[in-house]
Order: C-alpha cells, then structure tokens, then sequence
C-alpha cells in the first residue's frame, strides 16, 4: 500500500514485515520531524522564555490538542505516558488506592499481561477481587458472562478494545454502558484497535482510554492515556518531580490539574510531536482505507491458509481485524518462525504476552501475522511461499 513511504523497506527491499501488532515501522515523515526538532527547535518544555523553549512548548501542547481531536476528546483528558503499559499502571496507581478490601475488578480473559498483572498486583496489595470475563471459542467476549458478574461492587471494567491474539473486537460502547450503570467506571486498552479502528472515546462512553504511539506508525517511548479530568484531579500523583505541581515548601506541596498532575520530570518531548505527526500520516490515508486493505489482506491470508489444511486458529476468522493467531498441526510454531525468519520474513510467535488465553484455547505458543497500511498482496504471496517451504522442511 504505502511502502514507498517506510525507508526501512528501501534499505531491505526482501523484507516482508508482518509484525505490525507487535510495533509498526516508521513512515519518513516521522523520522523527518524528529530529526528537525532535534537539529533547528530542541529544548525543554514549560520552563523557558527563551524562543526555542517556547516554540518546542507550543509543538508539544499542539500534539496534545492533535491526540485529543484524534479520539474526539478535550486536551486536558490527554495525558502523555511512555506506552499503553504505563497508561494501565498509572489507573492502577491511582484509582486503585482508592479501592477498598472486597471491590471487584472486572477484566476480560483475553487481556495482556499489561491489563491482567497491575490488577492481580492490587488482589495482593488491596484485597480486591479480580473477576474474568468469559471469552468463547469464537475470541468473543460473552457478554451474558459479564452482565452476571457486573454488579454493584464492581468498581471498574478494564477490557481491551481488540485482542492482540484473537484479532476480535469488544463491544465496548455496551460494556461501558452496562458498566456506568452500575456506578463503575471503565478502562479500555486500544493498543490494537488504534492503528486499525476509528476511536471516539466520547462514543464509546469510557472513562479511560490507553493506546501506544509505536503501534499507530509513530516513536516508542510514547503513549496516551485518556483520562477524564473530573476523575483525575481528585487522584493522588502516582510519579513526583518537576512539572507537576503548583507550589511546594518543606510543609507542603500542592499538586497542578491534570495532565500536568500526572506528567513528573521531563517528558518524551521528540516523540509526542512526532506521535502527532504520525497521527496526521494515518488521518490523511483514511480509517476507510486502511479497512479495506485489512480486509482484502485477511480474506488473501486465510484463503492461502486453509489450502494448506492443517491449520489450527485461536479465534473464528469471521471476527478477526487486522491479525491472525495459528497453528500448523503436528509442527512446533518455533520451528516455523525461524525458517520464516531465513526467508526475510518477519512474524510473530509465543503466546504474544497473553499467556492466559493462549493456553485457553489448548497451546503454549502461536505464530501471529499482523498487518500494517505498508502490507500488501505481494508480501501475503510471500509469506505464504515462506511458509510452504517451511512446511516441507519439517515434514
């Protein structure tokens, strides 16, 4: 689709990259902005008067307002965090102190370690109860499972908008309904729904809402978290440092309004820009666009796939968007993998730091193919010659 646009594919013209849910490649422009920043404007943000100082501010407040217009949210619910993990571990720092021994929990049994293990932190620390929702062998969340385990002492819902391994979508507008009605508030993980779903949290209705800037084509060390501003100033700080306060004393400290409240010490002020611009790059492509090619994409893949025979999916490939999670009976998804990788092509195996539902659906490892706007037919072609040759080497 768009590979003319990713250097990494000029400089490795063999390369057949479909690792995208792992992290996506960067498209020049990108590279471009962070090289600029670095070399005309860099300094640090709010502290000088200077003229760098206060044109790299006003870069960094304006990749705020450019997030916040993204997901059709306010720029004070933007809080910029290193990933989708610390955006997770900042609610669980925060809001979690508040939970009281015998407060539930609710997560999905498709969550990844990010959105399992903060939560199973605070059973230890808290008393909390931590409740899973079911999840069929379809990768669907069952939501009657839900409806009966949502209840007054639920405190908070904390689901994935799309499964890293399953490909398949929540209904997270319902959950966050459901949820709100029973006084609960709702965080959702869009790390994977991001870079392949049109994001309105307003829509949606919840209350948090975490994505990583590496998986939507931009820098690592960069996340969001929306988080409602409401909420967040009558939370602690779960970091301290410079930036985050309004005054201090040796008695006393009182704390800035969110998101300054929750961005201690100098942050990754390159790549919040650059995030930015990467967010332009997607929005000038279309969310229609990138669709269809995950769509025609998916339909090539599990066509070639099933011609194979053999194949066993983690999900029904009716529900999946933007990856697939198999296995090749009788043969050790390792042992593929790396005659993949002899062949310049690269995908994903493990169980994808979600080990739980791997082993729900009866193994300890799967290969995963995920797309990226660079994919195309020829690179499914690729793979699937790859995987052939593979095939009759471990036969």
């Amino acid at each position: 689709m768009r590979k003319n646009d990713f250097p990494i594919f000029s400089n490795n013209p063999d390369l057949i990259y479909l690792d995208t849910a792992a992290s996506a490649q960067k498209p020049q422009v990108v590279l471009d902005k962070m090289m600029e920043i670095m070399t005309t404007y860099y300094a640090n943000v709010h502290r000088g008067t200077y003229p760098i100082s206060e044109k790299i501010t006003t870069s960094f407040e304006q990749a705020r307002q450019t997030v916040a217009d993204f997901i059709r949210a306010r720029a004070k619910d933007i809080i910029f965090v290193r990933g989708a993990t610390e955006g997770i571990n900042l609610v669980a720092q925060t809001l979690g102190r508040t939970l009281n021994k015998g407060d539930e929990v609710l997560i999905s049994e498709a969550e990844h370690h990010a959105n399992l293990v903060p939560w199973q932190l605070l059973v230890r620390q808290k008393g909390i109860v931590l409740k899973y929702i079911h999840v069929d062998e379809a990768g669907l969340l069952d939501m009657d499972d839900f409806k009966s385990k949502l209840s007054e002492k639920t405190k908070l819902v904390s689901v994935t908008h799309m499964s890293n391994v399953l490909g398949s979508t929540f209904p997270v507008k319902e959950i966050s309904r459901l949820a709100h009605e029973q006084g609960a508030k709702v965080l959702i993980d869009g790390c994977q729904a991001i870079a392949h779903l049109s994001v309105e949290v307003a829509d949606i209705g919840c209350d948090f809402y975490a994505f990583s800037g590496h998986k939507i084509y931009g820098p690592t060390g960069i996340g969001v978290l929306y988080a409602k501003a409401e909420i967040m100033n009558g939370l602690d700080p779960w970091q301290c440092g410079g930036d985050m306060i309004k005054t201090v004393s040796y008695e006393k400290t009182q704390f800035a309004d969110t998101p300054a409240r929750f961005e201690a010490g100098t942050p990754a002020i390159v790549e919040a820009i650059a995030l930015a611009t990467a967010i332009k790059y997607v929005e000038k492509i279309g969310y229609p666009t990138l669709i269809e090619n995950d769509k025609l994409l998916l339909e090539q893949l599990i066509s070639g796939l099933n011609e194979m025979g053999n194949v066993q999916y983690l999900g029904d490939v009716a529900y999946k968007s933007g990856l697939v999670a198999f296995n090749i009976k009788g043969m050790h998804p390792q042992d593929i993998s790396m005659i993949l990788g002899e062949q310049n092509v690269a995908i994903r195996v493990g169980h994808h730091c979600a080990q739980p539902i791997t082993e729900k659906f009866g193994v300890t490892a799967s290969l995963r193919v995920s797309f990226g706007l660079y994919n195309d037919k020829e690179d499914v072609e690729g793979f699937l010659k790859a995987l052939q040759k593979a095939k009759r080497l471990l036969v």
